[in-house]
C-alpha cells in the first residue's frame, strides 16, 4: 500500500534535499580544488595558472587584449601592482603553481597536454630559481622603465572605444600617484638589500622625467592622444567630450605630474647614492643572479664563459664574411669596424634627418614589408591573420630607445602588431641596413612568428603568451638570413646589412658577458663594440647602456639562431631531397614560443616522422 499524499511529499523532500546535498558537497570539492587545489583536469590548471597570473596583471590583460571593453572587463581602469607585496605574490604564486603542476602524472596526459606541461614547467621552474632575485632589476631605467613605459602603455595599448572605455582612460591616469608611490617604495626595498643601478641610468631616467613634465598638461602626450582618441569617436556629444578631457587634465595636474614629482624627488636623492660600476657582478650575490638570468634569457645551460667565448668566435668568422663583402666593393681600407662606419656615414646611404626624411624612410619600411608580405606563402605552409603597421618610436622615448622594435597585436584582433622605427636621428639608420632590420622585426620575423602564436587554437591560453627571448628572438636572427638565402638580400650592399646585424649580435654576446662577468665598464664595452660594427656612437651607448639594465637578454639571439640553424641542418640531413622547407617551418613555428631543449625534441620528433617507414 502506497504511503499517504503527505507522506509521499516529505519523502520526496528528503530526497530532493539529499541529492542536493550530495551536489553541493561534491560540486564545493570541484570548486575547492579548480580555484585552491589541484583541478580533477589539467586543463582547468592551465587555464587558473593564466587566470591567477591576469587577476594582477591588469595592465598585460590590455596588452594581450582578451577582454577589455567586453562585459568580463573588470580591469581596464586599474594598473599592476608595483609594490613590494605584489612581488612577494607573484613569487608565491609561481612556487604554488610548480609544485601543483608537478603532481599530475605525465602518464594520464596526452601528448599536447605533456608538451603543455613541459614547457608550463620549464617558465614556473626559472621563476622559482630566480626567486632569491626578485628586487635584483631595475625597475626605473632610461630603456623601459615605468616612467616611460606607463605613457607607453596608455598611448598605445589602452583602447577608447566609448565612453566607458574613455572613462576608464582617465581612471588610469588617476592611478598613477598610487602606482608609483609603490615604485618609490619597491626601490627603497631594493636599496635597502644593495640593489642600486649604476649612475648613469640615475642621471638619464631624471632628464626624461624632467623633459615629460617639463609641458603644460594639455600639451602631454598622455593627454594629447587621449584628445586624438576622443575626436575619432563617433556618437559622443562634444559636452561629454569637453567633460572627459578636463578630467584627463585634472588626473595630469592633480595626480600623474605629482607622483613624477615625488619620484623624480627620490632619484635625485639616489644619484649621489648609485654605483660607479656597470655590471650586475658588483650586486649581492652578483655571480649566481646573472648565471640565473643567462640561463633565463637563452633557454640553455651555457655559463658566461662558454657564451663569452661564441662570441669572440663569431665575431671572427663574420669578420671575414664582412671583409669579403668590403673588398668586393671596393671600400676604404683600414678595420672591419671603420669601413662600416664611413659607409654608414656616407650622405648618399642616408635619409635627411627632416620631418620629410623621417617620414620617406618610413614609407620604405613599410613599402620593404609589403613586398615580403606578398611572397612569404612561397615559404610558409600558414600565414597570420594579424595585420602589421610600421610607426615612429615615440619622441618622448626616442633618446634612449633601440633602433627598432615590435609591439604584438591584441588576441582578439582589434590591434595590430607594430613595427615601431626610431627616427629620432636618421643617421643611425643607413638605407643599407633597413632590409635586415624590417625582416627581423617584421616578416618573416617577429611579427609573422608572434602573430602565428596568438592565433594557435586548441591549446591553453598561456602558450600564446609566453615569452622565451632565444626562440622569438632566435627566429628574428634565422627571418634575418632566410630573406638573404632566398635572394632578398643579394645586392652587396644589403648582404652588408646583413652581415653588420649578425656581427652585432656575435658582439653582443662579448659585451653583455664582459660587462656582467668580466667586470668590463660601460666605456670599454661601448669601445669594443663600436670597434667591431662601425655603427653610429649614439646606436652603440643606447645599446650597451641596454645591456646593462637588462642583463642576459642580449645573447639570446644567437644563441636562438644557432638552435634553429642545427635543427634544420638536421633535418636537411636525415630527409635529403625529402627536406621541405615550408614543413620545416611549419614544425618551428606551429607550437608557439618553447625553451630551446623543448624545440630541440620537437623538432627532431618531426624529423623522425617524415623518414619512410
Amino acid at each position: 500500500m502506497p504511503p499517504p499524499p503527505s507522506r509521499r511529499r516529505l519523502i520526496f523532500r528528503r530526497a530532493i534535499l539529499a541529492t542536493l546535498s550530495v551536489v553541493i558537497v561534491a560540486g564545493g570539492y570541484w570548486g575547492y580544488r579548480l580555484v585552491w587545489g589541484r583541478p580533477m583536469q589539467i586543463d582547468h590548471f592551465y587555464e587558473r595558472v593564466f587566470i591567477e597570473v591576469m587577476l594582477d596583471r591588469p595592465q598585460l590583460l590590455s596588452q594581450i587584449g582578451l577582454v577589455d571593453n567586453t562585459w568580463l572587463d573588470f580591469h581596464s581602469g586599474k594598473l599592476d601592482d608595483a609594490s613590494p607585496a605584489g612581488t612577494e605574490h607573484t613569487a608565491t604564486l609561481a612556487a604554488h603553481s610548480l609544485a601543483v603542476l608537478r603532481q599530475y602524472d605525465p602518464a594520464d596526459e596526452t601528448a599536447a597536454q605533456r608538451l603543455s606541461s613541459a614547457v608550463l614547467d620549464w617558465y614556473l621552474d626559472s621563476e622559482v630559481r630566480g626567486a632569491p632575485f626578485r628586487y635584483h632589476d631595475y625597475p626605473v631605467n632610461q630603456l623601459f622603465g615605468v616612467q616611460s613605459e606607463l605613457p607607453d602603455f596608455m598611448v598605445h595599448i589602452h583602447q577608447v572605444l566609448d565612453h566607458r572605455s574613455a572613462e576608464r582612460y582617465v581612471q588610469r591616469l588617476r592611478g598613477f600617484g598610487p602606482y608609483f608611490d609603490q615604485v618609490i617604495e619597491s626601490l627603497k626595498l631594493r636599496e635597502q638589500k644593495g640593489v642600486v643601478p649604476p649612475r648613469f641610468v640615475v642621471t638619464k631616467v631624471l632628464a626624461q622625467m624632467r623633459g615629460f613634465t617639463a609641458m603644460q598638461p594639455t600639451e602631454n602626450i598622455l593627454y594629447a592622444s587621449f584628445a586624438d582618441k576622443l575626436e575619432k569617436l563617433g556618437g559622443m556629444a562634444p559636452g561629454e567630450k569637453a567633460d572627459l578631457l578636463d578630467g584627463a587634465r585634472h588626473a595630469l595636474e592633480e595626480q600623474v605630474y605629482p607622483a613624477y614629482g615625488r619620484l623624480i624627488d627620490y632619484e635625485s636623492g639616489l644619484e649621489t647614492r648609485a654605483r660607479t660600476t656597470d655590471g650586475v657582478w658588483d650586486l649581492p650575490d652578483g655571480d649566481a643572479y646573472y648565471a640565473w638570468v643567462l640561463r633565463q634569457q637563452t633557454t640553455s645551460d651555457m655559463t658566461p664563459a662558454q657564451v663569452h667565448e661564441f662570441g669572440l668566435a663569431e665575431v671572427a668568422r663574420i669578420n671575414g664574411e664582412v671583409t669579403a663583402v668590403l673588398d668586393g666593393i671596393a671600400a676604404p681600407p683600414g678595420t672591419v669596424g671603420a669601413r662600416i662606419a664611413a659607409l654608414s656615414g656616407d650622405p648618399q646611404y642616408q635619409y635627411p634627418n627632416t620631418d620629410d626624411g623621417r617620414a620617406a624612410l618610413l614609407t620604405q619600411f613599410r613599402a620593404l614589408l609589403d613586398e615580403m608580405t606578398t611572397h612569404l606563402g612561397e615559404y610558409f605552409a600558414v600565414l597570420p591573420k594579424a595585420k602589421l603597421q610600421v610607426e615612429a618610436v615615440p619622441a618622448f622615448k626616442a633618446a634612449t630607445a633601440p633602433g627598432a622594435y615590435y609591439q604584438p597585436g591584441a588576441l582578439d584582433g582589434s590591434r595590430p602588431g607594430t613595427f615601431f622605427a626610431n627616427v629620432a636621428n636618421t643617421a643611425i639608420q643607413p638605407r643599407w641596413g633597413m632590409k635586415t632590420l624590417a625582416y627581423h622585426e617584421g616578416v618573416p620575423g617577429h611579427h609573422l612568428q608572434l602573430s602565428l602564436a596568438e592565433e594557435m587554437t586548441g591549446v591553453p591560453t598561456f602558450r600564446k603568451i609566453l615569452p622565451f627571448t632565444a626562440y622569438h628572438e632566435g627566429w628574428a636572427l634565422y627571418a634575418e638570413r632566410l630573406a638573404w638565402e632566398l635572394g632578398y638580400e643579394q645586392a652587396p650592399l644589403d648582404n652588408l646589412g646583413r652581415l653588420q646585424a649578425e656581427l652585432f649580435r656575435a658582439a653582443r654576446l662579448v659585451v653583455d658577458t664582459g660587462i656582467h662577468a668580466k667586470h668590463w665598464s660601460r666605456e670599454q664595452a661601448i669601445t669594443y663594440m663600436r670597434d667591431t660594427t662601425g655603427m653610429d656612437e649614439s646606436d652603440v651607448v643606447a645599446e650597451i647602456e641596454r645591456y646593462i639594465v637588462e642583463p642576459g637578454q642580449a645573447c639570446a639571439y644567437k644563441i636562438g639562431l644557432a638552435k634553429i640553424l642545427e635543427l634544420r641542418d638536421a633535418a636537411k640531413q636525415t630527409l635529403g631531397p625529402r627536406f621541405d622547407l615550408k614543413e620545416f617551418h611549419r614544425a618551428v613555428l606551429q607550437d608557439g614560443a618553447l625553451p630551446l631543449s623543448v624545440l630541440d625534441q620537437r623538432v627532431r620528433e618531426w624529423i623522425a616522422a617524415q623518414k619512410p617507414a
